[in-house]
């Protein structure tokens, strides 16, 4: 009898085993390459180039050290966070799990939208074509130039770590840029553009310049995407 008991709890362990693994948040992958090699026409021969996907504007290295080393640490604090919340026995507990939750949470949520927020130069990198995006800016803003400058204004105005973010009110229907300190997502606006502006997304390459920075990065923000989830919310 105990025997068949041993073997009909087993599948269910099993499949509780599995579902916890499938549950676990992984690092996505980026949807560009680091590197991008090319054929560079010459006069006489044909040079195998390599150059970095968003370069000059963000390094290779940079880019390297976010994705696969701070990335991935918040996906590890995040899963990590949930078991132990999942084993947490009582409310004290959980609620003691909270920030490490928010933060992790936050980071892995902000650096996802974030990887698609950009894209190289020669794919579309930089370029916000006429449509919804641009004329939506326009209307908010004044010009899309007045918008960049607002937004690098307030973004480099934050005390520390965070987030600069083009976000969409719900309740007013409008653009409106958002700051959010740390990794906290945002909430309160449908995130349209976000650009991390913690230290280690860009220190290696502007210093603590981050002026030039977030003047840098507008060449390599990618607008289709920025203007995909503008559409979405007005579904």
């Amino acid at each position: 009898m105990l025997s068949l008991a041993r073997t009909l709890a087993r599948p269910t362990i099993t499949r509780s085993y599995a579902a916890r693994v499938a549950a676990l948040h992984t690092l996505p992958d980026l949807p560009y390459a680091y590197n991008v090699s090319f054929m560079n026409s010459k006069p006489i021969q044909k040079v195998l180039t390599v150059r970095q996907a968003l370069e000059p504007y963000i390094a290779k290295e940079i880019m390297q050290l976010h994705h696969t080393k701070h990335h991935q640490t918040y996906v590890n604090g995040l899963n990590a966070a949930e078991e132990s919340y999942a084993k947490a026995d009582s409310m004290k507990e959980k609620i003691a799990l909270q920030a490490a939750l928010k933060f992790n949470g936050g980071g892995h949520i902000n650096h996802s939208l974030f990887w698609k927020n950009l894209a190289p130069v020669d794919a579309e990198g930089g370029k916000l074509e006429n449509g919804p995006l641009k004329s939506a800016i326009e209307r908010d803003f004044g010009s899309v130039e007045a918008f960049k400058k607002t937004f690098n204004a307030s973004t480099a105005a934050i005390q520390g770590s965070g987030w600069g973010w083009l976000g969409y009110n719900p309740a007013t229907r409008r653009l409106e840029i958002v700051t959010t300190a740390n990794q906290d997502p945002l909430i309160s606006h449908t995130p349209i553009i976000g650009v991390d502006i913690w230290e280690h997304a860009f220190y290696l390459q502007y210093k603590n310049v981050k002026p030039d920075y977030l003047n840098a990065i507008w060449n390599v923000i990618n607008f289709k995407e920025a203007e995909k989830r503008l559409l979405e919310v007005g579904k």
